[in-house]
């Protein structure tokens, strides 16, 4: 469809934000109609799979497999979630303001019971470990990608005029 899309802009008139005249030749994508090359993709498997065998990741595999199959954390996250549906009856339904601070100040000792257990911490601690790498790994695609058109536009002339 991208090709498709291509074809039919080129020569045509431009429909995308910029001004230039009739025939620039310059496609215009719409994000749901772009089609990502296949070694694009492919390559993009490969860096998930390295990710996924990452030590980071299988840190976080270990916690929460830890957490799945601890009692007492499992007891207290369904507690927790009770006590948040609580909240929003007492908020809605019943409009108590007072029910509504108190059952607040209940799943807060029970947040603090929750972060007090160690695997607690380190799960946590495993998840803001993979929301680093991920964001890293994305930083450096586009600071490469952001270098490389950089250095391709500084070594070609800047067209005047779009439209022949």
């Amino acid at each position: 469809m991208a090709e498709q899309q291509t074809a039919e802009n080129q020569g045509a008139h431009c429909d995308h934000d910029h001004e230039h005249g009739e025939g620039c030749g310059i496609p215009s994508f719409h994000t749901r109609d772009l089609i990502v090359r296949d070694d694009i993709t492919t390559k993009a498997k490969e860096l998930a799979d390295l990710i996924f065998t990452s030590e980071e990741v299988q840190h976080y595999r270990r916690a929460e497999q830890q957490i799945n199959g601890n009692e007492r954390v499992q007891q207290l996250i369904t507690k927790i979630k009770k006590k948040q549906k609580e909240v929003v009856a007492f908020e809605t339904t019943f409009k108590n303001a007072d029910m509504v601070k108190k059952i607040e100040g209940e799943m807060e000792t029970l947040q603090d019971e929750l972060d007090g257990i160690p695997i607690v911490s380190e799960f946590q601690q495993s998840q803001t470990d993979i929301n680093y790498l991920l964001q890293l790994v994305i930083s450096i695609v586009r600071d490469t990608v952001s270098e490389k058109i950089s250095v391709e536009d500084a070594s070609e002339p800047a067209p005047e005029e779009c439209s022949d």
